[in-house]
């Protein structure tokens, strides 16, 4: 039987009675088309310029293709490189279907979802999501300003995944052992400022300490910021031994907000990741900051476009 012609196959199309639901169909389908050049030279435009990844060395030379990428040769360590050598996107394959992905991650499908629409493994699928999503997360603010809101959101540890457990298993989750805050709990540290430029960390398990705020807040807070906070006493040994102004809200006493001193915004941050956590039926530890680094892009909205994301993953990190 022989294949209709495109002219035939759009005759069809002009004259079908087509829903919304069917236009739906077709845009989407329509998108997920990419010419592979076109994902190829977004990311060599990404890194131009870039240096050797082995030894920062500026002096190099074209030394021919591999897969549709310029190889480049060092002439500082003699070795040679491409555009994607150093990035959380390195051997990976089919990068017809790069693009296609990311826009399953900027509307948040799940994993088989994702591998349903660009037509590659599930496990593909899994492996993608954890180079495409930390890659693009490296985009991030280098200070926040002015006025400072940081707070932890504590979620119970998670072996999702292992082959092995280091615990008896838990049925749905389940809950923890002891009451409160332990070393069962991984700790996901949030900070905020007034316009919206927000830090995350992963700063292990158990009670935030002061030491894990000085090595996490100290490089990103300005001199002459005002630091926010609850209650918690590790918040007041960091700030007296930094030298930052700070301000705390008794929040287990009902008292949320003295005027412009509050918490508000960075536990709202807090509220809508935890919302957008549940879409994916429970999270590994060891992914948390993975999940955490996308979650604030989305939030952020500052890579609106697959072709943006692709290119924050690409780019070196000075």
């Amino acid at each position: 039987m022989q294949s209709p012609s495109f002219d035939e196959l759009l005759a069809l199309l002009t004259a079908a009675p087509l829903s919304s639901t069917d236009l739906a169909r077709l845009r989407d389908w329509l998108d997920s088309i990419r010419d592979p050049a076109e994902c190829l030279a977004l990311i060599e435009a990404a890194a131009a310029g870039r240096p050797c990844p082995h030894c920062a060395c500026a002096r190099l030379h074209r030394s021919g293709f591999a897969s549709g990428l310029q190889r480049y040769r060092c002439l500082g360590c003699r070795r040679s490189f491409n555009a994607l050598t150093g990035t959380p996107l390195a051997r990976l394959r089919k990068r017809e279907c790069w693009l296609p992905y990311i826009k399953c991650l900027l509307e948040s499908r799940t994993v088989r979802d994702a591998a349903l629409v660009t037509g590659v493994h599930r496990t593909t699928s899994f492996r993608w999501r954890h180079r495409f999503a930390p890659g693009a997360a490296r985009h991030r603010p280098a200070a926040l300003t002015g006025i400072i809101e940081a707070d932890e959101t504590y979620r119970l540890e998670s072996q999702k995944g292992s082959r092995t457990l280091s615990r008896p298993p838990r049925k749905r989750g389940g809950a923890a052992r002891r009451r409160g805050i332990n070393r069962e709990h991984d700790c996901l540290l949030v900070a905020r400022d007034r316009i919206g430029m927000t830090l995350d960390f992963h700063t292990g398990r158990g009670p935030v300490t002061a030491a894990q705020l000085h090595n996490c807040l100290q490089p990103v807070l300005p001199g002459d910021g005002l630091l926010i906070s609850d209650g918690a006493a590790a918040y007041v040994r960091f700030a007296l031994g930094a030298g930052i102004m700070h301000e705390s809200v008794n929040v287990r006493a009902g008292r949320r907000a003295r005027g412009a001193i509050h918490i508000q915004n960075v536990n709202g941050w807090h509220s809508r990741f935890k919302n957008w956590l549940v879409r994916f039926k429970g999270v590994a530890s060891r992914y948390l900051a993975n999940y955490s680094g996308w979650q604030r892009l989305l939030d952020a909205q500052v890579l609106r476009t697959p072709a943006q994301w692709l290119c924050a993953a690409v780019r070196q990190v000075q």
